[in-house]
Parts: structure tokens; C-alpha cells; sequence
């Protein structure tokens, strides 16, 4: 994901890295790699799924950036215009993908009091979950949510360590939690100095009326993100 977004910014928005801020980038991969990556294994469905996932998440992310800095949009507005589409791509596909993968129809499904229960609060939590996306998108960018997002993951590790036995903890995963805070932590600092991570935006030559003189002004801005 942090790869593809960074892409996309570099080719769309003309976003220029530091190098301080891609080593950032690469020990925070490192780190999540070394805690989380047990199987390397490929297989072409699975890498067909993964290219998918992986682009489709990454162009969704640009986009929702892209239309809150261009029409000026908070995240409630977007998430607004952007949530009954969702709904609606999901309540006609949904159920044919469902079948696809499982064979089981979902109108077939015995529902009861627990599982209505659990649905409600899967629903909840997708809302939050969106809006917290949008907020952390609009106001940094999709590279910066993808390498917060990663503490999201060294999070779940740490919680299943604590409420589903230790047997998951080695030496491996502590220091890839390790070397992965120390990324983000550097990502910070290394992204918001002068430099780390700018727009470079070239502007036409544009005449100005001077007081003192008639001059023409050529300006070129390094806008900072």
C-alpha cells in the first residue's frame, strides 16, 4: 500500500520525497514485514487478489484526498455523498460474491438475536472507521494514514499477545515492532521539515503592477504538503 500510494502522489501530484523521508518509508515496511510476514508463499489467485486489493485501496485513498482538497469537502461531507453509493455497490454485488466464494446464499442464513447484534456493530465500527479515514486523509495525506495505519497492526498484535496467550511472541516479532515505531517515528519528524515532502507546482510567468517599477514577476512555488 505505502509503495502504490507513494506513486500515485509522486506521478499525480508531483510530490517530491527527501531521502530522509523514503528511509523512513523503507525501515517502517522493514519493520512491519519482520513482525507480521510468516508466509512467502505465492500462488496466482492469490497474487491476482492482492494486486486488486492493494490498487483498488490505494486509488480509493488518493481520491478521497483528492476531492477534499479540490472541492474543499470535510469529512463528513464526503462520507455523505460517498456512503449510499458504497451501500448500494455492496447490497447488489455483495450477495453474487458472497455465493461465488462460499456457495451459500445470504438470504439463507439463519439470522438470530447475536448475529443481528453483531452485524449492528460491525456496521458502527465501519463508520468510524471511515470517518476516522477520511479526517486522517483529508488532513495529511493517503501515505501518512498508510504508515499511522501500521500502528493499527502492531496494535492487534499486542492485544491478541495479551488476551489470546503469548504463544505468538518471539524475539522476531518484538524487534519488528521495534524497528517499525522507530520508522514512524522518524517518517514524522523527517516528512514535516522543510523539504521532506513537498509539491512542486510550476507557475506561468504572470505580469504585476509594481509601484516603484514595471516588472515582470516569474514565480515558482515548492508548496509544502
Amino acid at each position: 500500500m505505502i509503495p502504490v500510494s507513494c506513486l500515485l502522489e509522486v506521478v499525480f501530484d508531483k510530490i517530491r520525497y527527501s531521502r530522509d523521508t523514503k528511509l523512513s518509508i523503507m525501515v517502517v515496511l522493514l519493520g512491519v514485514a519482520v513482525c507480521t510476514v510468516t508466509d512467502v508463499s505465492v500462488n496466482a489467485k492469490g497474487f491476482i487478489a492482492a494486486v486488486v486489493a492493494v490498487w483498488s485501496t490505494a486509488l480509493q485513498q488518493y481520491y478521497v484526498h483528492f476531492l477534499q482538497r479540490k472541492y474543499s469537502l470535510g469529512s463528513f461531507n464526503l462520507l455523505g455523498h460517498t456512503a449510499p453509493v458504497q451501500a448500494a455497490s455492496l447490497l447488489l454485488l455483495g450477495p453474487f460474491v458472497d455465493y461465488l466464494i462460499t456457495n451459500k446464499r445470504v438470504d439463507a442464513y439463519n439470522y438470530n438475536m447475536t448475529s443481528v447484534i453483531f452485524i449492528a456493530l460491525s456496521c458502527t465500527i465501519a463508520i468510524g472507521t471511515n470517518l476516522s479515514q477520511f479526517i486522517c486523509i483529508g488532513r495529511f495525506t493517503a501515505v501518512s494514514f498508510q504508515v499511522l495505519g501500521h500502528m493499527k497492526t502492531i496494535f492487534v498484535l499486542i492485544m491478541g499477545f495479551f488476551f489470546f496467550g503469548k504463544e505468538g511472541l518471539s524475539l522476531q516479532v518484538v524487534l519488528g515492532m521495534f524497528i517499525a515505531i522507530l520508522g514512524m517515528m522518524w517518517y514524522g519528524n523527517a516528512s514535516s521539515k522543510p523539504g521532506g515532502k513537498e509539491r512542486r507546482s510550476h507557475s506561468l510567468p504572470t505580469t504585476r503592477h509594481q509601484k516603484h517599477s514595471g516588472l515582470l514577476e516569474s514565480d515558482e512555488v515548492d508548496e509544502k504538503v
